[in-house]
């Protein structure tokens, strides 16, 4: 599960009360909240994204990492090119509106068979999109990449904050020196290339959303990366992710309080498949950011997993619905 962030508090020098944790009750039942009121659900209405999963090691250990990546843990192994073939070819089979296929991990440049799953996609029309932390694993395959580059090859990069001591807090020393040289080369190669930063983390008090694309936009301008901080796909800033921490549960009523569609959730349009270490085969899951809860494996096809999914886990309210996040565009 996500590990809450070293930095809750507005001002980084002190450390605030933490925040109420979860009640127990809540988001225990798929078809009722803890007041006992019907639970949201999202209807699938068919896969647009297909996530890959390429393994959970890392090339770094970070502080809040919300899947605990790192050089040492494999729960999710190295997903193979031929496995991903077979699912698309189920999507085709299936007639699913496929139009991207992203890759998240982990690193997954740090998996050997990137650049051949990223060939496959291409290949047959398909986006691309990449997230990396842009350090040392992603350079080693620069000549695979350069062969790849296209419009249709997105790599979104992990800049916590434009505060590079901010930055380095949760990554590592010196991470964030290696990450915007890792964007400069992108930039310089003239690759599509994005940013994921973290809305609100670590930051001093009014460093709201503008001030912070402002702090981006300088850093950008400053190493020559072409990269529009103005732009909420060039540069995403997502929400804080903590399952402990204590949040709302969605129900059906939300979606006309808060003025949403549950057709704008992402997993009314995509699924994500891993390789559990030990496991015979992959499996099908609900979404990017639940691959540790049980509930949220659908199958071991896309066949099985073309279903309505309840929003029964902190992070959908958190990223999805409060926090308006989507992994995909």
């Amino acid at each position: 599960m996500p590990r809450p962030s070293p930095y809750m508090a507005d001002d980084m020098s002190i450390q605030l009360d933490q925040p109420p944790t979860l009640h127990p009750g809540k988001f225990s039942d798929p078809l009722r909240t803890l007041r006992g009121e019907p639970r949201a659900q999202v209807a699938f209405g068919g896969l647009r994204t297909l996530w890959v999963n390429t393994g959970t090691l890392c090339n770094i250990t970070c502080a809040s990492c919300y899947i605990e990546s790192s050089p040492r843990n494999d729960a999710l192994v190295y997903f193979s090119v031929a496995e991903l073939r077979a699912f698309l070819d189920e999507a085709q089979g299936r007639g699913e509106p496929l139009e991207e296929v992203g890759f998240t991990g982990g690193e997954p440049f740090m998996n050997r068979d990137l650049p051949a799953m990223l060939e496959e996609v291409l290949g047959r029309g398909l986006r691309a999109l990449v997230l990396t932390n842009g350090m040392k694993p992603m350079r080693q395959h620069e000549a695979a990449l350069l062969r790849l580059r296209g419009e249709r090859l997105t790599l979104r990069v992990s800049l916590d904050h434009f505060d590079a001591a901010i930055h380095d807090a949760e990554r590592g020393a010196g991470s964030f020196a290696i990450a915007i040289d890792g964007l400069s080369w992108l930039s310089v190669q003239g690759f599509r290339t994005h940013v994921a930063g973290r809305a609100g983390f670590a930051s001093p008090p009014g460093t709201g959303d503008a001030a912070m694309r402002a702090g981006f936009h300088a850093i950008f301008a400053a190493y020559g990366i072409h990269i529009a901080a103005d732009d909420p796909v060039a540069l995403m800033l997502f929400p804080e992710m903590d399952a402990r921490r204590d949040v709302p549960e969605i129900t059906e009523a939300c979606w006309g309080i808060l003025g949403k569609s549950p057709d704008s959730l992402m997993c009314a349009s995509a699924r994500m498949v891993v390789k559990r270490r030990g496991a015979a085969a992959p499996a099908v899951l609900a979404c990017t950011l639940l691959a540790y809860d049980s509930r949220f494996e659908l199958g071991g096809t896309l066949a099985e997993a073309a279903r309505p999914l309840a929003l029964n886990h902190p992070n959908c309210a958190t990223f999805c619905v409060l926090g308006g996040a989507a992994c995909s565009r």
